[in-house]
């Protein structure tokens, strides 16, 4: 049929009436928006309060410039390291995005022509060639020809669809996907050649509504919602401080008969007390924070793209790390994504692995069988046309050096695959006869086979055939696609066939996504294998990737899940393993029904059925392989398409939060042995025990020089064997707490210890208060960096793990050696005099006492840790 297409008039008509195929993108959130996005962080809103009050204090007098410019800094590092970071990853998403689309074209036909334009330029009313290999770029319904579709973009199907004309006044559902006659955007054409109109373009495509999904809002990570609470404790905690450190300074002057003796001295006097409080309280707000978090999500995100992942938001890779249930997609990520030959039987079932193995006497007839009788061929090292199939075939081909050994040239006819007779068929005419090669389903061709050939490719009467069908039911449960393969002489193919050899064909499990699920499932991580495929092939799989492996785990398909309400899926969700035939409502309900259980989702997908589900997931893993618009609506790409990239990804996540966690550690001890040693202080008679300037150099140093060193600190393989952090639990736990509270309590208590214990004090000799309060500054400088070495790891002994993070030596020696240069040459300016060499061994002495009361209370947690679980 001749087909003259638009004319030029008729497509700008068309386009102004329908509109341009393009998908509205959402567009890229500029760098400063970013930035100012950071502000929403509740430890950034402390820290900007932190800011009001010191800008107040220096205005009134009450304190010096670099005050306020210290908290100011760490509020535009925190926020700047973060927002660049994104940027960049958006940028090289962008990049990929911005490639893949120049090579998206189609070929149009114009004015009786046949032009190669871009798919934007597609509009309603084209006609369209589409051949085997093409994406097809609009939903539409076939004019001529037949084609072979492969739509598990959108439905997550592997199985191709058959789309041909529609018959005259026939009717069918052009939002069934699996219907004959209509084609979608986003599939790809896998065999034959057809003439498409297109009938729908950009949104309101089945692949631009799905797009225009994934832009719906989304919950506050893990992280998000743990460091609000902690915002909030460090907010009542600044509250309760500041009125109990008024009060205590207003009482002591009371009890010391010291009374204000006018309006003016009790003004006096109050402004003082707030002052001494709200220093105190600016120093327990951990700056280093932020900071620290944006370092860590910033540099492990650079780590991970040289292991295959692309963080394309840089919160997804914190919330990997708290993951506790994940639900994966099957084709591509926990299989390869492509069907390859698994083992050939001969008729007698001596089963073989390769091609290789079989002997030479039945290897050419089976490279014949396959290869030849093939519609698929190799074009730059490229396999195109024909089916998954026969793609699959010369593939296994390929992979055993047998592709010179095709003689096509002794080809005297063909026959491509006929789904009504279920297979194809060749003829080779050499040596003066003919022999015709057939390959296709089992139950019509192995029923016309009188013989077989045995491994050594001599003919042997097929009397029993029982044992060969024991051999397809069972390959058939390990959702094994069978392949039967035979021969006879002449042209004939209606009986008396010789049977070469069964291959079983299969999307294989990868192996190292066995060992990943494993490794997920030692975590406490729940994974989930979703998929499009039917039932029985789904649970085949997922038994051999390590998902069912208790009689108590369950598979559904989509309808048994649909027959069931939310409370009644809520409790069954511990137990699901598996969810076959699944469509992309039922992602998104699973989804949303494990969020409302308050688990941390995670998502797999590659599709555009995909995108919704991947949004609304707490972290959505989008594959390299898959759509532009599965990408956008993902959190993490998966460049490789490997779950075990997947388990990278978590590790890493972890990670974070476990340095998170060791940062706030190594900074609350300090913040609160500073804020006890300058409130009880007071108390006991001496009104400043580390100036104003001296705490900001603490807090300073210990903010930003510990985030560069906790920054450092390796994943371990060890965080894989603990469970996942629940979303509601504090950031704090109670050995963290008590890590804290031991840690900071002796620093107080060797700090005052100095100055009003005499026992101590007496070590010193008869030194006057400004050197005591020296030695004071020192040992609270040297027994925090001593301090960081318990901080740094939840094992007894603080130094295991030591030689992986080399900048954490470095930090902590520039410590020590800043302390010694601020003391020795800047005494004016902090308030200090140089100590003697005895003093400061003295110190170091008394700083490192820390490390082995640290391992002390490490001990005593470990036993009693052990005693509950001996009792259970």
């Amino acid at each position: 049929m001749i087909r003259t297409g638009l004319t030029a008039a008729q497509v700008e008509e068309s386009r102004r009436l329908y509109g341009a195929n393009t998908l509205t993108q959402v567009p890229r959130e500029p760098l400063w928006k970013k930035f100012l996005h950071g502000f929403r962080d509740p430890m950034i809103i402390i820290l900007l309060v932190a800011l009001a009050i010191q800008v107040i204090l220096y205005l009134v007098g009450e304190s010096d410039w670099y005050e306020p410019l210290g908290v100011l800094i760490a509020i535009l590092i925190a926020n700047g390291v973060s927002a660049v970071s994104e940027s960049k990853q958006d940028g090289k998403a962008l990049a990929l995005k911005a490639e893949e689309e120049a090579k998206e074209t189609c070929k149009a036909v114009r004015e009786g022509q046949l032009t190669e334009i871009h798919i934007r330029h597609a509009v309603k009313g084209d006609i369209l060639y589409l051949q085997a290999g093409d994406r097809i770029p609009a939903d539409g319904v076939i004019l001529e020809g037949v084609i072979h579709v492969d739509q598990a973009a959108l439905n997550g199907e592997t199985e191709e669809a058959e789309k041909r004309p529609c018959p005259p006044e026939a009717s069918y559902d052009v939002k069934d996907l699996l219907n004959p006659h209509s084609v979608y955007r986003g599939t790809v054409v896998c065999g034959g050649e057809a003439y498409m109109e297109v009938q729908t373009v950009g949104d309101n495509t089945l692949f631009g509504q799905l797009a225009l999904e994934v832009q719906e809002s989304t919950r506050a990570t893990p992280m998000q919602v743990k460091l609000a609470r902690l915002a909030k404790h460090i907010a009542t905690f600044g509250y309760i401080g500041a009125t109990c450190i008024i009060l205590g300074i207003l009482i002591k002057t009371l009890a010391s008969g010291h009374i204000p003796g006018d309006f003016y001295q009790w003004v006096r006097l109050i402004l003082d007390a707030i002052t001494v409080a709200v220093t105190i309280i600016v120093c327990a707000v951990p700056e280093g924070l932020p900071m620290l978090t944006s370092i860590l999500l910033s540099f492990q995100s650079l780590k991970m793209a040289k292991d295959n992942v692309l963080v394309r938001k840089i919160n997804g890779l914190e919330t990997a790390g708290s993951l506790s249930l994940l639900f994966s997609d099957k084709t591509g990520t926990i299989t390869k994504g492509q069907l390859s030959v698994v083992e050939i039987a001969t008729g007698d079932v001596r089963v073989f692995p390769s091609l290789q193995e079989l002997p030479a006497g039945l290897r050419m007839d089976v490279i014949a069988g396959v290869g030849v009788n093939n519609s698929a061929v190799i074009s730059n090292d490229q396999i195109i046309g024909g089916n998954s199939t026969d793609r699959a075939l010369i593939s296994f081909l390929v992979n055993a050096d047998a592709v010179d050994a095709m003689a096509e040239e002794d080809v005297r006819s063909f026959d491509a695959f006929d789904s009504n007779k279920k297979c194809s068929s060749v003829t080779v005419c050499r040596d003066g006869g003919c022999v015709t090669y057939i390959k296709g389903a089992p139950e019509k061709i192995v029923d016309k086979c009188v013989s077989y050939l045995d491994e050594q490719g001599k003919t042997k009467n097929l009397t029993e055939k029982n044992y060969l069908t024991a051999y397809i039911d069972a390959q058939a449960g390990r959702s094994m696609r069978l392949l039967a393969v035979a021969k006879a002489d002449g042209e004939q193919i209606d009986n008396d066939l010789t049977l070469i050899c069964l291959l079983s064909i299969r999307d294989n499990v990868r192996p190292e996504a066995v060992a990943a699920i494993r490794e997920a499932q030692n975590a406490g991580i729940q994974v989930v294998m979703v998929t499009g495929d039917r039932k029985e092939t789904a649970v085949a799989i997922a038994k051999e990737a390590g998902l069912l492996t208790e009689s108590s785990h369950i598979a559904l398909t989509s309808a048994e899940l649909a027959d069931i309400g939310d409370p009644e899926l809520k409790e069954l969700l511990p137990r699901l393993r598996v969810v076959a035939r699944a469509l992309p409502s039922d992602k998104s309900r699973l989804v949303r029904v494990a969020q409302e259980c308050d688990l941390v989702v995670g998502m797999t997908g590659d599709g555009v059925n995909d995108s919704p589900a991947l949004k609304k997931a707490d972290v959505g893993f989008a594959m390299g392989s898959g759509t532009e618009v599965a990408k956008e609506a993902g959190d993490i790409t998966i460049l490789d398409d490997n779950f075990s990239s997947i388990e990278k990804a978590i590790l890493y996540g972890r990670s974070i939060f476990k340095n998170i966690r060791k940062f706030l550690t190594f900074q609350l001890t300090v913040n609160v042995a500073a804020v006890l040693t300058c409130f009880i202080g007071p108390l006991l008679g001496e009104n400043i025990i580390l100036t104003v300037v001296q705490l900001l150099i603490i807090n300073l140093a210990m903010d930003t020089l510990a985030a560069i060193a906790f920054g450092g600190e390796p994943a371990l393989r060890e965080y894989m064997r603990e469970k996942p952090i629940p979303r509601t639990e504090s950031i704090i736990s109670k050995p963290m707490l008590i890590q804290i509270l031991t840690g900071s309590f002796y620093i107080t208590f060797i700090c005052l210890s100095v100055l009003f214990l005499p026992a101590i004090r007496n070590l010193f000799g008869d030194a006057d208060i400004t050197y005591l309060k020296s030695a004071v500054f020192a040992i609270f400088m040297m027994s925090i960096t001593f301090n960081g070495f318990n901080a740094r790891s939840i094992h007894i002994n603080p130094f295991k793990n030591l030689g992986q993070n080399k900048s954490f030596l470095l930090v902590m020696a520039s410590i020590f050696l800043l302390q010694f240069l601020l003391i020795t040459f800047c005494g004016k300016f902090l308030g200090v005099t140089p100590l003697a060499a005895k003093t400061w061994l003295i110190c170091l002495l008394l700083a490192f006492l820390i490390i082995p009361v640290n391992m002390l209370c490490k001990a005593l947690l470990c036993i009693g840790r052990k005693k509950p679980a001996e009792a259970a």
